[in-house]
């Protein structure tokens, strides 16, 4: 049983570092802002000055009078904070009041580039396109309206002007309204609805009869089928009871697929065929091949790769992701797989070039690549270390300089944000110069983000640093836990952030949920754990490891079990075993939850990392994930977090 020790947070952190001049100031100020106390603020502005965060001072003092338009006034702003995150942001709320006021001339003007504003400003953008005439921008507005989310009411007026100039085809307005029954946006659908003819459009009572009880409306003995209206909702019902009974969905869909067009049949069966994939359903493949050559999304061609994989059909998988897009078919997980489906049908030649290619990447499917090229990681590159002359140049960053003023104020967020949009341009040297600052500094969490984008100059140490070694070493040995995934997981849960929190309630450095805390308290015998748990590090540890532990010890000595199990819950790692064997490699890319299934990845990729190191013995992330074995009968004895 591991000795739970308390530390104070306050000698852990950067944060407890003293406190410069004016930082009370800015707090206070801040708060005002906040409670829109203007008179409060314009008090307190003229005391910071010289304080490094003034810019930011300035900048909501200036937003508080945007809709005065004080063109001058915004103008020198951006000309004196011209490629910083201030300038940014106050052009993106300056363009905002332009476009609500519907100022095309100024919103043109004012935004040579478009600043990262999201799709407010590009349907605002798009207007003031339209507004001088460019007909390319109704072409342009197409891929905002083709989606099945809700978007921001500056977009309504960019659709309204598309409808009015005849770009806004009856077509264009089904495709929508079947991707928000699709994604379940029901609401969203009511309102594609409205620029259907009132007589094309579908029952709003159906539609409420249908998210009330999907399945007792499908179950009707006559499901009316006769107009486009009563088909797509019908097509909503199916994919909704399949969301949870995917085969119950399938004997639906067999009784009444008849009164459907073949294009809406097979449409169904794709409906039916990825929510079978995502429950890990062995009839999805078939399900698949119901639904013939439809059109699919490279979301529904991923469930159906994912189907293909997790029974061993190489052909059908590398038909699928030849369907899919290139930007889809580009990614890592998908170059992999197509290798591996180009090895089993004989395309040897092509598998090994394509692994070649893949192996130079250091991700979790590089790794994989260099396994399965039966060749040992090479030694890496000596670690780039930049020079003193660097660090002295980042260090006077006015981004990074505010980033760091943020950070010591206990403002994490708001130092991310500028450390980010700082570092985004910087080239390799500077890079790295840059994550040797934050990991000087303590803010491991920006270290390894920062050398993580480099490209070909390349930092291990910084990449994979090795904080609070004594306390993770000690917990690793102490419960026989290879500490290279211990290490491994800690960077993926908090890359080493003492105070993260999740929205969630996870906290500390092992991003422990509350439930979970309590099980562990309880079998520890510890009962004033709350405030050492959350805001400590030698308790967080302690108890972290201890869950891991009970993971690995319950689930068959799985690290990658175990890891599933530590993200998404016991139960639910055990329940996707499959009937049979998988390797490792399956088991995770497959995964029905897009977080966890990216998290394993991480957490064996960065174990691997570590592994190397530490100098632990040479072994390929492959061997490391090893064999899954089929569902046992084994309990989930822990709390689902």
């Amino acid at each position: 049983m591991p000795v739970v020790r308390w530390i104070p947070l306050l000698a852990l952190t950067a944060a407890s570092a003293l406190a410069a001049p004016g930082d009370a100031d800015f707090l206070a100020l801040r708060e005002a802002v906040t409670r829109g106390e203007a008179t409060r603020v314009d008090a307190l502005a003229p005391t910071l000055r010289d304080h490094v965060l003034y810019p930011w001072v300035e900048y909501w003092q200036l937003r508080a009078r945007l809709g005065e338009l004080p063109r001058a006034d915004v103008h020198r702003f951006l000309e004196r904070y011209a490629d910083q995150l201030p300038a940014n942001r106050l052009r993106s709320d300056w363009l905002r009041i332009l476009g609500q006021q519907k100022d095309w001339a100024g919103f043109t003007r004012d935004s040579p580039v478009l600043p990262e504003g999201g799709v407010q400003l590009e349907c605002y953008a798009l207007q003031a396109r339209l507004a001088d005439n460019d007909r390319s921008a109704l072409a342009a507005a197409r891929p905002l309206w083709l989606t099945g989310k809700d978007q921001p009411d500056a977009c309504t007026g960019l659709f309204q002007t598309v409808a009015d100039a005849g770009a806004l085809p009856e077509a264009d307005v089904w495709a929508r309204l079947r991707l928000a029954f699709e994604a379940g946006n029901a609401s969203v659908a009511r309102s594609v609805a409205q620029w259907l003819p009132a007589a094309k459009r579908p029952d709003p009572k159906t539609v409420d009869a249908v998210l009330r009880n999907p399945q007792k409306w499908l179950d009707a003995r006559q499901v009316p089928t006769h107009s486009r209206a009563q088909r797509e909702v019908a097509l909503f019902a199916l994919g909704r009871v399949a969301s949870t009974l995917p085969s119950a969905a399938a004997d639906n869909w067999r009784r009444l697929q008849k009164g459907f067009a073949p294009e809406d049949r097979a449409y169904g069966w794709v409906l039916v065929a990825t929510a079978g994939a995502r429950k890990l359903l062995p009839e999805a493949s078939g399900w698949f091949a119901d639904a013939g050559d439809a059109p699919m999304s490279d979301v529904q061609l991923g469930w159906k790769a994912r189907a293909a994989l997790r029974n061993g059909e190489w052909v059908p998988l590398l038909a699928t992701i030849d369907a899919m897009s290139t930007d889809e078919r580009e990614r890592p997980v998908w170059r992999y797989w197509h290798a591996r489906s180009l090895a089993n049908v004989g395309r040897q030649m092509e598998a090994t070039a394509m692994l070649a290619v893949l192996a130079a990447e250091s991700d979790f499917h590089g790794q994989l690549a260099v396994a399965d090229l039966g060749t040992q990681l090479s030694a890496p590159v000596a670690n780039y270390r930049a020079p003193e002359t660097d660090i002295a140049i980042v260090s006077r960053m006015p981004g990074l300089r505010r980033a760091l003023a943020f950070y010591r104020l206990g403002l994490r967020y708001e130092g991310n944000l500028e450390w980010i949009w700082t570092v985004k341009t910087l080239d390799d040297p500077l890079l790295l110069a840059a994550a040797e600052l934050a990991r000087r500094e303590g803010w491991y969490e920006r270290a390894i983000a920062t050398a993580e984008r480099s490209k070909k100059l390349v930092n291990l140490e910084l990449r994979y640093p090795a904080p609070y070694t004594d306390l993770l070493r000690a917990s690793a040995r102490q419960l026989d836990l290879d500490e290279a995934w211990v290490y491994g997981l800690v960077r993926q849960e908090s890359r080493f952030v003492v105070t993260a929190h999740s929205a969630a309630g996870a906290a500390g450095l092992m991003q422990i949920m509350p439930a979970t805390a309590r099980w562990i308290a309880g079998k520890l015998g510890v009962k004033a754990w709350r405030p050492a748990v959350e805001d400590g590090v030698d308790a967080n540890v302690a108890f972290g490891t201890y869950y891991m532990k009970q993971m690995l010890t319950h689930l068959d000595n799985s690290p990658v079990l175990a890891s599933a199990a530590y993200n998404a819950g016991a139960s639910r790692a055990q329940n996707w075993r499959g009937a049979h064997s998988l390797e490792g490699a399956v088991y995770i890319d497959t995964i029905p939850f897009t977080e966890t299934r990216e998290y394993v990845r991480k957490v064996m990729a960065n174990a691997a990392h570590y592994a190397r190191q530490f100098g632990h013995s040479q072994t390929t992330l492959r061997a490391r994930i090893g064999v899954i074995t089929p569902r046992g009968s084994s309990v989930a004895v822990t709390p689902d977090p």
